[in-house]
């Protein structure tokens, strides 16, 4: 069950949310007195809500040329007046991932919607998509993989993602795929809930004008195996957030690789990320570990 959360993030969860080392972390803290984190009676940091909006913003302003020593100088006005004057220049990116971030965590689902259609407007779907969401997806399964947000909480803001997502979907599906192109599968294993990495690749895979097979959240193996018997497709792709157990990621390998023989096989989402697996050992499945492997997976797709 997931109805407690942790209501404190450790250095190493700052460093993946953030972008900034846990070590450059460690010396902004003693250094300019940036963070002040609680500490445990062991001497571990801890750090709340509060501290990580604030590293978010001081990265954001690190990241497009303001000295570190410049910015622990500023008061929270001068902080904020610096982060907007970012979203007047080339900085935009990281600004708009960043503001979705800091509405999520306050919880505020309107002004979230609302920042995120204004986005699209003036960016366009595509660009918004690809620029913001997923970037902004890796970070909420960061989140969720951690017990910082509760199913509640994550369903709050994904809904609206995953509403702005069947619509590129519906609009990239308008452009029709040839006898010639080549069809993917897409489902999540049994036990896998969380569907918007899945339906970023969906996405991705319409936009480049391939056929797409949808099977969605919670498929045994055993159905899949079954489903391809009627329906053939010329691959499989799954997306991976927290379903297996540790030490479990090469058995379900062997266990993909046992009973899809001679398909093509792409994983990819954080699940995927923290593992390592050696060159080779499973010839027929690709691992994508960045939007831009995922990306060149889409673009690379034939029969």
């Amino acid at each position: 069950m997931r109805a407690e959360m942790n209501d404190t993030y450790t250095i190493r969860e700052l460093e993946c949310l953030s972008g900034i080392k846990a070590h450059t972390i460690r010396m902004w803290e003693q250094r300019y007195g940036l963070l002040k984190p609680q500490r445990s009676h062991t001497n571990i940091r801890s750090y709340d809500c509060a501290e990580l909006k604030r590293l978010l913003n001081i990265a954001l302003l690190n990241r497009n040329g303001y000295r570190i020593s410049d910015i622990h100088r500023m008061d929270e006005a001068d902080l904020h007046a610096s982060i907007l004057s970012l979203f007047r220049s080339d900085a935009r990116c990281e600004c708009r991932i960043t503001r979705l971030m800091q509405l999520m965590l306050d919880l505020q689902a309107e002004q979230f919607e609302k920042t995120l259609e204004a986005d699209i407007r003036k960016n366009g779907l595509q660009d918004c998509l690809t620029e913001v969401i997923f970037p902004f997806l890796q970070r909420m399964d960061v989140l969720w993989s951690t017990d910082h947000i509760n199913a509640a909480q994550d369903r709050l803001v994904t809904n609206i993602v995953r509403q702005k997502l069947i619509a590129g979907i519906e609009k990239a599906g308008s452009c029709c795929a040839g006898p010639e192109t080549a069809t993917a599968l897409l489902f999540l294993p049994e036990g896998e809930f969380h569907e918007l990495g899945l339906l970023y690749l969906c996405y991705l895979l319409k936009r480049q004008g391939h056929n797409v097979l949808y099977l969605g959240a919670n498929i045994p193996l055993g159905d899949v195996n079954a489903f391809l018997v009627k329906r053939p497709a010329d691959y499989l792709c799954l997306h991976l957030t927290s379903t297996l157990p540790a030490g479990r990621f090469e058995e379900f390998l062997r266990q993909l690789n046992a009973r899809f023989k001679g398909k093509k096989i792409m994983l990819c989402g954080p699940l995927v990320s923290r593992h390592h697996v050696k060159a080779g050992r499973f010839p027929n499945i690709q691992i994508s570990r960045s939007a831009a492997e995922i990306n060149a997976f889409a673009e690379s797709l034939c029969p």
